[in-house]
């Protein structure tokens, strides 16, 4: 291998361990060993993020723009060992990698073209207006300020966009937070050489070393020491409903609670109007397919439902669909843990009321090969567990009665990441009516387009009403996921040269 892990957590500048050790899983070859996290190491790196963060927070934003450029150039100048070493572990071929790499560094760079810029502070002034009568105003200037240490959980399914120093890291790093990341199990080597790409940004850049720590492994004690720790101030989270939940009821129960931001997927449906499906119905189900199975359906946009007007086009959609589903072949999923979740999950939604089974395989070990079903819209809506994500390349085809039912799907569901429209000329008056539902479901919209593959960019929102998102107000994807981790201070009649740099 060209990059060998030391297997060791990166705290305050320094690779620490302890005798613990735990493997990492391998898709061919031996497992690694990993020094287990603990919550001593918890408490050195959030000791360590809380006094780095009175100078950090300073660094102007010029200086804080530069340190994100020298991780972007670190990670790249790692980039054969990166992925050698992601692609063994996770399972996810070269050029996902390399793709994800390049998502990576570019949301890196894109964050410090934002906060040079400077619009994210959000200034505003009241001038002072003394003559004003009942009574005089005073000046008032408004600034947003960093939160303070933020504590990230490295995600399963992107371990170089949502993990080491993926958005939630840039965002708070771009803020002006230090960071304290606790790595995911599933990718530890990874972690680690991410982890050695920021402390090389950290000296180049003369950053406080307690600006960034990676703690790895460890049970659900250190997670939780993390997220109770009196230093943090926010949370950033992608991964599991059951998981989020459990941090999020955390940070809410603590003495002082804090802001939890967990990402924890959806179903993103479809819905198909009717010309739209008489049109294409074909190049639909085909694009689907591709959609639904890339990446083994590992991605939290997945669009796991396709909603469809009972017609002849609805009912040839079906046998498009199990068409373009069936030949797809067996691909590696990112852990043992998830292809166990994902059989099951087949298995929960074959054997529920009223489902029809289009494609059925047999998955084994890591590999996930393509299941589809159908169910009558009656059927779905009466079953509240058919609106549940099953992660992994699974679809289901819901048949409703008429328009008047597919808004009643729509009604029915739960917060979503996003809502897809496939509409033609004919479809709009309908799709009028379906469009401030679905807004008010989810925080992404499309129309004629798939989901997966989210855009890094200003305009991007990657969250939606809870259980997509436990915030709904927020983004963990483009420039406003910055604003996370800020928030409002007034000054009032503050003498300018009190005041900070960027508000006088």
């Amino acid at each position: 291998m060209t990059f060998v892990p030391h297997g060791r957590h990166l705290i305050a500048g320094d690779w620490v361990s302890n005798a613990e050790t735990f493997p990492n899983a391998p898709v061919s070859g031996e497992p690694m060993l990993f020094s287990v996290g603990t919550v001593a190491h918890v408490d050195a790196a959030c000791a360590a993020a809380e006094v780095a963060f009175a100078e950090y927070s300073a660094k102007s934003r010029e200086e804080r723009a530069l340190f994100l450029e020298a991780i972007a150039e670190e990670i790249e100048a790692r980039a054969a060992a990166v992925t050698e070493i992601g692609t063994l572990e996770s399972g996810l071929p070269q050029g996902r990698l390399e793709g994800e790499r390049g998502r990576t560094t570019g949301q890196l760079r894109l964050f410090a073209s934002h906060i040079r810029d400077g619009a994210f502070l959000d200034r505003r002034t009241d001038v002072a207006l003394p003559e004003r009568q009942p009574a005089p105003r005073p000046e008032i200037r408004l600034m947003q300020l960093p939160v303070g240490p933020v504590a990230v959980f490295g995600a399963s399914n992107f371990p170089l966009a949502f993990s080491t120093a993926g958005g939630d890291t840039a965002a708070a790093l771009a803020a002006g937070c230090p960071v304290v990341v606790k790595g995911h199990s599933a990718h530890p080597g990874t972690g680690e050489i991410i982890a050695e790409a920021v402390k090389a940004a950290v000296e180049k850049t003369g950053m406080p070393k307690g600006v960034f720590s990676l703690i790895q492994g460890g049970n659900r004690q250190v997670g939780e020491a993390l997220v109770k720790h009196p230093a943090i101030k926010a949370v950033g989270f992608t991964g599991s409903l059951a998981g989020g939940r459990a941090l999020f009821n955390l940070c809410a129960q603590r003495p002082n609670p804090i802001p939890f931001f967990g990402e924890l997927g959806s179903v993103n449906p479809m819905f198909l109007m009717p010309a739209a499906l008489e049109a294409r119905g074909e190049a639909l189900a085909k694009g689907w397919a591709g959609s639904l199975t890339m990446g083994a359906g590992q991605f939290c946009t997945n669009p796991g439902i396709a909603v469809v007007i009972d017609s002849p086009a609805g009912r040839a959609f079906h046998d498009q669909a199990r068409e373009a589903v069936a030949p797809i072949a067996a691909q590696v999923m990112l852990t043992d843990g998830i292809a166990s979740a994902y059989r099951q999950g087949k298995e929960r939604i074959a054997a529920a009321s009223g489902v029809q089974t289009l494609v059925s395989t047999v998955s084994e070990n890591r590999q996930a090969l393509p299941n589809l079903f159908a169910v009558s819209g009656d059927d779905w809506l009466a079953n509240h567990a058919l609106g549940e994500e099953v992660f992994g390349p699974l679809g289901l085809i819901v048949t409703v009665r008429d328009f008047a039912q597919m808004l009643e799907v729509a009604n029915a569901l739960e917060g979503q990441l996003t809502c897809t429209l496939h509409v033609d000329a004919g479809d709009k008056a309908e799709a009028a009516q379906l469009l401030p539902v679905l807004a008010h479901k989810a925080g992404r919209i499309l129309a004629n387009g798939f989901p997966t593959g989210v855009e890094v960019s200003e305009a991007m929102v990657h969250g939606g009403p809870y259980p997509a998102s436990t915030n709904f107000g927020a983004t963990s994807v483009g420039t406003m996921s910055i604003r996370r981790f800020l928030r409002p201070v007034s000054f009032q009649n503050i003498p300018v040269e009190l005041l900070p740099e960027d508000l006088r």
